[in-house]
């Protein structure tokens, strides 16, 4: 049982700064321009916990079309830990998601108390730093020429929903770039760099093979000048290990991602890179 005065409340995009500012103490290295691509993505899917009007807590439950939804920013700043508090924004965004599949990608000293909620898991994330420059390689065009119904087709073979709001947000970030690998038959491969509190990262990576994968993360670490480069890599791509390592990232940090029913079978083959812990 919470204390007296604990409410919740749909986030604001205010609101939504403010959960960043508090992933960024976290350690989690937010994007500085993600607050417009997340709220676009389910304006109604964030959450804000107060305690006599002070914010306390957030997270995200976001709904992706009809069956499927993530989990993420759940966050209760230090001071108000171990109240329950926690556990009440947890049951807020769980009551939003019912009867979804629902997935996150969770801290490992957490992993237990989320098998606890009904996930499993079922593959690691691994985020790798390195070091951005460099020149980059011939073969690569700007993605904002190609029709954006080919990025979303594309996009949807990966990831398990259509997001059109955030991708069409996410994709055209004033201080980012995306690029794109296009052959004979149409687009083989996109990505997204964006800046961050502390450097910049990489994320989607999405392509139909090694060759396209490190032609679209030598382009976008060019973007990056010599700033700290981050990709966050499925473990369960070998081909996504083989490339963090070719270039000599380091691994930093790791989450599990788990599911309460059975992983989306998209082309985890195609992803060397996440799009964002946050929102899958």
């Amino acid at each position: 049982m919470t204390a007296p005065g604990f409410s919740i409340r749909t986030m604001s995009p205010a609101d939504l700064g403010l959960a960043l500012d508090w992933a960024a103490e976290e350690g989690w290295n937010p994007g500085l321009d993600d607050a417009g691509p997340f709220h676009a993505a389910d304006p109604d899917g964030f959450f804000l916990g107060a305690l006599d009007g002070e914010p306390v807590g957030c997270v995200s439950a976001v709904r992706y079309g009809a069956d499927f939804g993530f989990l993420g920013l759940y966050i209760v700043r230090a001071p108000f830990r171990g109240r329950g508090f926690g556990l009440s924004l947890w049951r807020a965004a769980m009551d939003r998601l019912a009867g979804r599949n629902v997935g996150l990608d969770g801290v490992l000293a957490r992993q237990d108390d989320y098998k606890t909620s009904g996930f499993r898991l079922a593959y690691r994330n691994i985020r790798h730093e390195g070091v951005g420059g460099g020149s980059a390689p011939d073969g690569l065009t700007d993605l904002a020429p190609v029709a954006f119904d080919e990025v979303e087709a594309y996009d949807r073979t990966i990831f398990p929903a259509a997001r059109t709001r955030f991708l069409g947000l996410w994709t055209r970030q004033a201080r980012g770039a995306a690029l794109g690998v296009v052959g004979p038959a149409g687009l083989r491969g996109y990505g997204v760099l964006r800046p961050c509190r502390r450097g910049f990262k990489i994320g989607p990576l999405f392509a139909d093979g090694p060759e396209a994968a490190e032609r679209l993360f030598l382009g976008l670490a060019a973007r990056a000048g010599r700033e700290p480069l981050f990709l966050d890599t499925p473990e369960i791509n070998p081909a996504a290990v083989a490339l963090v390592q070719r270039h000599g990232m380091t691994p930093v940090f790791e989450t599990a991602r788990m599911y309460t029913g059975e992983p989306p079978q998209t082309r985890l083959d195609h992803c060397y890179g996440v799009t964002t812990f946050e929102l899958g």
